[in-house]
């Protein structure tokens, strides 16, 4: 059972670490949102996984949100504490450090449990589900996303597309399109209308244009074809849902755990970093935290902010020398950790003058 004094301390905390995850997460979510938008307006994403794609990205922000919240949330509600001469008070009736850190384990634990399922195994799952309705999305897209007056990029192949007008039908008129072929041939199509038709191969689908010309050469020399043409079908291919060659964000973890390359043990270590660097996070901010009475609230924010930036992009540099093999995967990102430890223990032992104590 919780003491009073340790229920105190953990709805002070608590609380401040919901108010600063929503907020954090409200600002990464006014951005996603945004581009979500530029995406469904240039027919990248369907209308309507808008909403799903915003909340497939929730999941992997908080795996970064959470850390980041709880250890501001502990920065800002013991600097509080210390302001109001609470936690001064607390520690002279021999409330010591485990007195603070009692309390403060039952948010961490099941933080940092939930945490690493979504580092784990959720956030790799989102990914993936996000990058498969983008590759939706390019499957279906037709000539009616294309904006009329302007030139589109179209299709697998990156043909540059432009109509005069587009159809209620899907179809163009005035139809410009120029393509990169092999060994540097140039196609240029112009016709007076075009249209999408399905082929009987479903990975295959046509762009048949009527009444134009076409012409075919290498840019920079005299050597052109040009045909000209009632109707003309151009083939392309659909992008693949599920892709060939799967990076090692998007892998489950238990493929991770087999492979032996470098990619992917790296990504292994960085997934585990995500619970270990919460934990680390919370045993930092404790000391930290610790001010004056008549010191401002928000006065070791700054110094909690300039740790927290130089742990994650130890971790970032760690996993990125580990990918070019300047590092063992054996020492990988570990290190960051263990120093991370013992720092946070070296504040602990200096602030409670454990130092003085082994020395005496």
């Amino acid at each position: 059972m919780l003491r009073i004094l340790d229920r105190y301390i953990f709805r002070e905390i608590a609380t401040t670490w919901l108010a600063v995850t929503m907020v954090l997460l409200m600002i990464l979510l006014t951005n996603q949102f945004a581009r979500v938008l530029g995406d469904v307006a240039k027919g990248n994403l369907p209308r309507g996984a808008a909403m799903e794609v915003i909340g497939l990205s929730a999941t992997q922000y908080l795996t970064v949100v959470v850390p980041i919240g709880l250890f501001l949330s502990i920065m800002m509600a013991l600097g509080r504490l210390y302001r109001d001469s609470e936690l001064p008070a607390m520690m002279a009736c021999r409330m010591g450090p485990g007195g603070v850190y009692r309390p403060l384990l039952w948010l961490v634990l099941p933080l940092t449990l939930g945490v690493a399922w979504l580092s784990i195994d959720v956030g790799p799952r989102a990914l993936v589900a996000v990058e498969r309705i983008g590759a939706e999305a390019r499957r279906e897209a037709d000539l009616a996303s294309i904006e009329p007056g302007r030139f589109t990029v179209f299709g697998p192949d990156e043909a540059v597309v432009y109509g005069e007008r587009v159809t209620e039908e899907g179809g163009m008129e005035k139809v410009f399109l120029q393509r990169q072929l092999e060994d540097g041939l140039v196609e240029v199509v112009v016709a007076e209308r075009g249209a999408q038709v399905e082929s009987d191969d479903p990975d295959i689908r046509l762009l048949v244009l009527y009444e134009g010309r076409r012409y075919e050469g290498v840019p920079g020399t005299a050597s052109f074809r040009v045909v000209e043409f009632a109707e003309h079908g151009i083939p392309y291919r659909l992008p693949s849902l599920e892709p060939s060659d799967p990076e090692p964000r998007t892998m489950p973890v238990r493929e991770l755990m087999r492979a032996t390359g470098v990619f992917e043990r790296a990504e292994l270590q960085w997934r585990l970093s995500v619970p270990i660097s919460t934990m680390l996070l919370a045993l930092l901010a404790v000391p930290l935290s610790r001010s004056q009475p008549r010191e401002g609230r928000y006065g070791r924010l700054a110094i909690g902010l300039l740790v927290f930036i130089i742990y994650f992009n130890l971790l970032s540099a760690a996993k990125a020398w580990i990918e070019q093999g300047d590092i063992s995967p054996e020492l990988g990102v570990w290190w960051v950790h263990g120093s991370v430890l013992l720092f946070g223990l070296a504040l602990l032992g200096l602030q409670n003058g454990w130092h003085r104590r082994i020395f005496s």
